[in-house]
This record gives structure tokens, C-alpha cells and sequence, in this order.
């Protein structure tokens, strides 16, 4: 190459580098004038989870502990309920006849214990009395008709058989006697022991019985175990309902607070920890955050308790249950589905 080809080849590189200089500052000199980057923010990572909003006290299914027929069912959904306060109730007709029924033998066994211990009314005493002293009128009677007919059979003016008449009256008569003083003592004397102990056996049970029969009244009203509400009501008046668990009546629960069950990814987990904030979203509520924070991480893993809907969603994987406490009162029903972020600082 000629030196002077290799000038002209020079002249050309020194003009387009010049002609690009002044192109790049007139589009801004992004590559010649660009300020440094701006620091990075602070390191956060996200741990990304289904979620599903529900009562703080979480949600109670309420059902009868006795088989029948409702008779009521008083609440709607929604409503907040009083603890003690009345969900349903059973038709109990049975049930308060039978508690009446256990009354009146409570009463008849009292009775028949305060006899024993009491012993006879006054007047059976009186009467008792009466009747002894009568007896022992009549043996004295007798006593001196017998001793004249035998004075009057020595000197012969009365017959043999007069005699025993006699003697077979004042017989009779002592009998009498001995009857009534029994009589009277029965009625006089204390109770035994063992009289009375059966007395008080039979009144326990009858009270026992009682309280049994109060119980089961009292189970035919299915009563709220806490301040709460509603959430779902399942059955009305007029329906069935059995003593098991598949015959629920309501859900309840306690809706003052609210919080969401995340179900954790087995691989998310050792980057939990409890107080680290978190925020969900919802797509009935838009682009919406509601905040909280993580109180409760648990401590064994399990299958997926919510249900994305999403066809690629791996089935077999575990999940940690983790729970976070919203803050303030949000607008969310329980038994939503949300998004869940967890803030890992």
C-alpha cells in the first residue's frame, strides 16, 4: 500500500469518527455523557404463595350433638352472634317431658327420705298412744272379769266353761296390748341406718337422673361458643340434622380480625421468619394491597389446603402453613382466595 492511499484511508477514519460525534450529541450523547447508575435498592426478595382469608378464631362448623328435626334456625348469614347466645334449636318435646317426668321423682324420693328420717306425724303418734292405752284398759278389764268368775267357780255358781271364757278374753285382750305398744314404738322410734341409707341412694339417683335429662334439654339448643359471625348457614328450619360431623348447621367464626393461611412452598422455607411483613392482593380488588404481618410459621410439612384453579399447578408439592395477621379490619370476606407476598428484608 502507497503512503499516500494510506493518508486518504486516515482522512476518512478521522472524518466519520467526527461526523459520529456530532450524530451521537444530537440525539442526546447517551454512550458519551451518561451519568453512573443510581445505587441499587436495598436487597429484598419476595416469596410468592396462594393464600385464603379467614377469621382470626378461624372458621368453627357448629353443628347439633343430638339427632332431630330443626325447629329453628334464628340466624342469617352474616349476622354476629353473642357467645351463649341461640344458633338453633332442635325440636324438644321429648326431651322436657323427660325432665319433668325425672322432677316429680326427685320430689317422691325426697318424701319418702324425709318420712324416714322424720319418722311418724305427730298425730299417728297420738293415735298410736291412744290405741295403747285402750289395749290396757281392756287387759285390766278382762283381767278382773277372769279372777271373779274363777272366785265364783271354787264355790260352784258358775260353770267351767264360763271360766275359760274368761280366761280367753283377758288372752285376747293382752295380745291387743302387746300389738299396740309394737305399733307404737315402730312409730316412735329413730330411723335406721340402713332404711335411711336407701332413702338417700334412691333420692341421689333420682337427682342424677335429673341432671341428665336437664343436659340433654339443654343440647337440643345449639348455643354460639364465642363473640362472632355467621359465616355460612347450611340448614333451616323443618331439615334434619344428625349427630355427626357431616350434618353441620353453621360456620362461625370470629371476623373482629381477619388473617390469611399461606401455604408456603417447601423450598420458600427456611427464608420465614416470624414479624416479616407481607401484603396481598386480590383480583376483585384490583391492584389493592393489604398488609400484615407474619405471626405464626408452622412446624411440620403437609399437602396444599387451597386450591389455585391453575391446571399446571404441581399437586405433590409441600407446604409449610404460615400465618399472617392483617392489619386494621380490610374489607375481605372470609374464605377468600389471595395472592400472597412475603417481604424477606
Amino acid at each position: 500500500m502507497t503512503r499516500k492511499r494510506m493518508l486518504w484511508i486516515a482522512v476518512l477514519l478521522a472524518t466519520g469518527g467526527s461526523a459520529m460525534a456530532v450524530l451521537m450529541n444530537a440525539r442526546g450523547g447517551v454512550a458519551a455523557v451518561s451519568k453512573p447508575a443510581a445505587p441499587p435498592a436495598a436487597n429484598r426478595a419476595v416469596i410468592c404463595a396462594a393464600g385464603k382469608v379467614e377469621p382470626v378464631s378461624e372458621a368453627v362448623t357448629i353443628a347439633s350433638q343430638l339427632a332431630g328435626e330443626l325447629r329453628q334456625v334464628p340466624v342469617e348469614e352474616g349476622q354476629h352472634v353473642a357467645k351463649g347466645g341461640v344458633i338453633a334449636v332442635l325440636d324438644n318435646a321429648d326431651y322436657t317431658a323427660r325432665v319433668a317426668e325425672s322432677r316429680a321423682t326427685v320430689d317422691m324420693r325426697q318424701a319418702e327420705l324425709d318420712r324416714v328420717v322424720n319418722g311418724a306425724r305427730e298425730q299417728e303418734r297420738h293415735e298410736a298412744a291412744a290405741a295403747v292405752e285402750e289395749a290396757k284398759a281392756l287387759v285390766a278389764d278382762t283381767r278382773s272379769n277372769m279372777h271373779r268368775y274363777q272366785t265364783l267357780f271354787a264355790t260352784g255358781d258358775v260353770s267351767r266353761a264360763d271360766v275359760e271364757r274368761t280366761e280367753r278374753e283377758y288372752q285376747v285382750a293382752e295380745a291387743r296390748l302387746n300389738a299396740a305398744s309394737q305399733h307404737f314404738a315402730f312409730l316412735d322410734a329413730p330411723a335406721r341406718t340402713d332404711e335411711r341409707a336407701k332413702a338417700e341412694a334412691n333420692l341421689a339417683l333420682a337427682r342424677a337422673q335429673l341432671a341428665e335429662a336437664e343436659a340433654l334439654l339443654e343440647k337440643t339448643v345449639i348455643r354460639a361458643p364465642f363473640d362472632g359471625a355467621v359465616l355460612k348457614r347450611f340448614r333451616k328450619a323443618g331439615e334434619m340434622v344428625s349427630d355427626k360431623t357431616d350434618s353441620p348447621i353453621v360456620s362461625f367464626g370470629d371476623e373482629s380480625r381477619l388473617r390469611v393461611r399461606v401455604d408456603v412452598d417447601e423450598t420458600d422455607v427456611a427464608r420465614l421468619r416470624v414479624g416479616e411483613r407481607a401484603y396481598f392482593t386480590a383480583q376483585a380488588f384490583g391492584d389493592r394491597k393489604f398488609w400484615g404481618r407474619v405471626t405464626r410459621i408452622g412446624r411440620q410439612l403437609g399437602k396444599k389446603n387451597i386450591d389455585t384453579g391453575d391446571p399446571a399447578e404441581k399437586i405433590d408439592t409441600k407446604v409449610l402453613e404460615t400465618l399472617v395477621d392483617l392489619d386494621g379490619h380490610p374489607p375481605l370476606p372470609a374464605g377468600l382466595r389471595v395472592d400472597s407476598f412475603i417481604v424477606i428484608e
